[in-house]
């Protein structure tokens, strides 16, 4: 495919120029799209109403930095698919990093317990050293391994390079329609097995539906939320329920829609301040990109597809920083949340694992 192969050799020179450029491919899309800019400038959006590429930190303060098209060059072009066969990676986690993460979540279980808060989503950053880093292998292995992702993989020097796989839709519109989803639960996927979910995670998944229904009543006329099912994304498994309808004609926008469904209650928690404040205040690191928002915005009819950005990494000085958390309720158990986020490593694992 002589036009993908030229897509990897325009990124290799992209990368190694020190400009910015973002790589991306929609979810169940055999065709990937890139965006090279041609200055080093970090530009940023309030509006979202100009074609581009956002990107977007947990702690979102009204502005997206951005990848504007009309600073680009573009190029688009279907991929070499193949399949990649997984395995599961062991990492070293000490007895420590565990010991202080589950007396982390009890304290978030006892805030909860207070009634402060129903859930408040607790994250960790795990550092992986890398042996060898290639940019190629690594957009070789994150567009194959998981087609059903959304999958990117973002360069600005003032922010680094990030890439990711997520398999949760923030909002995507097309004029006056829209669809988000509320999706929680987390479970490893085990061949042959259903799904059990306990009382802990079908009250979680609960809390996200009507936080997002809430906060959408604003800004909508028609609201539709689907029965919620079981949803896969590479080992694991979720609860997932669609949230779709209409826009209220002239009221709405895509800035006023991210600034009222993000942070959804699938990765900060609810009620919405206080658990972002407590996410800020104690998780004792910056969460940067994380379980923020990115993706495409196009002007012509209101069109966005905007993901959260989980299952996602930051590469630097051949170190990958993983990251990965929990939705934590009063129904919590420290133990079951760290084998939780441990599970959730593989995801990112499995594109690294020639690197390691």
């Amino acid at each position: 495919m002589p036009k993908y192969v030229n897509i990897l050799h325009k990124i290799t020179n992209q990368f190694g120029n020190n400009l910015p450029f973002v790589m991306y491919s929609l979810p169940e899309s055999k065709n990937v799209k890139i965006l090279l800019q041609k200055d080093d400038k970090l530009y940023n959006t309030e509006d979202f109403t100009k074609d581009c590429f956002v990107f977007t930190p947990f702690d979102f303060q009204k502005k997206s930095f951005c990848i504007p098209i009309e600073k680009c060059e573009v190029q688009e072009g279907e991929f070499i698919q193949k399949s990649i066969p997984k395995k599961e990676i062991t990492i070293n986690e000490s007895a420590t990093e565990k010991e202080t993460y589950c007396q982390q979540i009890d304290k978030v279980v006892e805030t909860i317990k207070s009634r402060k808060a129903t859930k408040i989503v607790y994250s960790r950053k795990k550092k992986i050293p890398l042996s060898d880093f290639d940019l190629l292998l690594l957009i070789h292995r994150i567009l194959n391994l998981y087609p059903t992702a959304f999958r990117y993989i973002w360069y600005h020097p003032e922010t680094g390079l990030w890439c990711g796989a997520s398999p949760e839709v923030l909002l995507k519109t097309d004029g006056i329609s829209f669809l988000t989803m509320a999706l929680a639960g987390t479970q490893k996927i085990v061949e042959g097995q259903t799904p059990k979910w306990g009382i802990k995670e079908i009250a979680e998944q609960q809390i996200v539906i009507d936080a997002i229904s809430t906060s959408l009543q604003k800004a909508t006329s028609v609201v539709k939320i689907s029965k919620t099912y079981n949803y896969e994304a590479a080992s694991l498994v979720h609860l997932r329920t669609d949230i779709n309808g209409i826009l209220k004609k002239g009221k709405t926008t895509i800035s006023s829609l991210t600034s009222v469904l993000h942070p959804t209650p699938a990765i900060c928690g609810t009620p919405q301040d206080f658990s972002k404040n407590y996410i800020l205040k104690n998780e004792g690191y910056d969460r940067e990109f994380y379980a923020g928002f990115l993706g495409p915005i196009s002007s012509t009819n209101s069109c966005s597809n905007l993901f959260v950005n989980l299952r996602c990494m930051k590469i630097e000085n051949n170190t990958a920083n993983l990251f990965v958390g929990g939705g934590i309720t009063i129904d919590s158990d420290s133990e079951s949340e760290w084998q939780e986020t441990h599970h959730k490593l593989q995801t990112m694992l499995q594109v690294l694992e020639p690197m390691l």
